[in-house]
């Protein structure tokens, strides 16, 4: 193995190990919807089984009870480690995201979905990403107001419904209907992000993914996303009108583009970010509570590219908007990322030799540059790129960097 290769691997393992460790970025994966009732396991770790949904939850049956903070500790999470280290449907979930270097918690069934409360410490002010996968208990009116202010104000809500009459915990209440009552039904602004699930069931597998080369959800640092695949799912309809950033990313067959037949969507609202799927199958990793029958969606559907568009989500997600510029401080330099040129300041003028590589470990770049001088960047896909920073003597720097986002 070549030492640039050498280079490339040691930077990769130690960036996607401690990949955002410099704030902890948290996610917070909800519980408080009932996600475990009938044939359901949405929680990343259970370590006990005794809940009951007569509709709300209450103690005394044999569903997975999510705690807060999954154990075996995140703290002990390898690059080999499987997703039956937690108990949970959507256990390999809950694990990449510790490797990719978040932290990870659940919203047990008796939290409360707050936005600005110092009462509780499991407000949505502390985390980055708020994951909601197939809710079964409607949102309170202050439950809603809290969500639309998490996302407006920076946070990432990521929206999984299932399709139409999915109703778990037999309270009349199907995902679909809950979700489009949070964006339709709320005190702060009717249909924000322009997204609307629709009353359908089908399964569906296909490739009609839009063409957009330059989204990092589609074509991210997990890779190229291709196939969808859903087991009784819903549809999708945009507006538009109502949010303009929003954009279909995955369609029925038949379709590639336009506003409706969408089976997975994104938009921005506020300083915040949102990606909505219709179907929970594809985060469904298979094991988990051994009274239900849960199949493997994550890897084991669509030749693995589930694991590549929510792992690419729940980066965006988390992923800060960039107007402007964003800096990188290290020990003698700092270096400035605008869109896709990069400009290493010093103190002094000098010429340094700078090699970036892509998350394959190809070298993209390997060239002389000047100090406090912009240089362009080759940079066709957004995602996590490596840098090296040397002179004739020695290497100066190494890290990683965000480019095109």
């Amino acid at each position: 193995m070549n030492i640039a290769r050498k280079l490339f691997l040691a930077l990769l393992f130690v960036t996607l190990s401690f990949y955002y460790s410099f704030s902890q970025v948290k996610i917070l994966f909800d519980a408080t919807k009932a996600e475990t009732a009938g044939n359901a396991d949405w929680v990343i770790d259970a370590d006990n089984f005794n809940l009951d949904y007569n509709p709300d939850a209450t103690l005394g049956g044999n569903e997975s009870n999510a705690q807060q903070t999954p154990t075996p500790s995140q703290n002990n999470i390898t690059s080999s480690t499987s997703e039956t280290f937690w108990t949970g449907g959507i256990s390999a979930w809950g694990i990449d995201a510790v490797k990719a270097g978040f932290y990870v918690e659940t919203l047990p069934y008796n939290g409360r979905i707050t936005y600005g409360d110092s009462t509780n410490p499991q407000d949505l002010s502390n985390y980055k990403v708020f994951v909601v996968c197939e809710p079964n208990i409607p949102f309170t009116n202050d439950e809603k107001t809290a969500i639309l202010q998490f996302v407006y104000n920076g946070g990432g809500l990521f929206m999984i419904s299932d399709h139409y009459q999915s109703d778990r915990n037999g309270d009349g209440y199907d995902s679909p209907t809950i979700w489009n009552d949070l964006m339709l039904n709320n005190t702060v602004e009717s249909n924000p992000f322009g997204i609307t699930f629709d009353d359908a069931n089908f399964d569906e597998t296909n490739a009609n993914i839009a063409t957009i080369p330059e989204d990092s959800i589609l074509h991210g640092p997990w890779g190229d996303v291709t196939d969808m695949q859903f087991f009784a799912g819903t549809s999708i309809s945009l507006n538009p009108s109502k949010n303009p950033t929003v954009k279909g990313l995955v369609y029925e067959q038949g379709y590639i583009s336009g506003n409706y037949y969408v089976m997975a969507a994104c938009a921005r609202y506020g300083h915040g970010k949102v990606v909505a799927i219709g179907d929970s199958s594809p985060a469904d990793d298979g094991t988990g509570d051994s009274n239900d029958n849960l199949y493997d969606g994550w890897r084991g559907d669509a030749n693995g590219n589930h694991e590549r568009f929510f792992m690419n989500a729940t980066i965006w997600l988390a992923t800060e908007n960039v107007s402007e510029s964003k800096t990188t401080i290290t020990n003698k330099n700092q270096i400035v990322i605008l869109g896709n040129k990069l400009k290493i300041i010093s103190q002094t003028n000098q010429n340094l030799n700078l090699r970036l590589y892509n998350n394959t470990g190809q070298i993209i770049f390997d060239k002389q540059v000047r100090t406090n001088m912009p240089v362009e960047l080759p940079v066709t896909k957004s995602g996590i790129y490596f840098y090296l920073i040397s002179n004739h003597n020695s290497n100066i720097k190494s890290g990683k960097i965000l480019l095109g986002l």
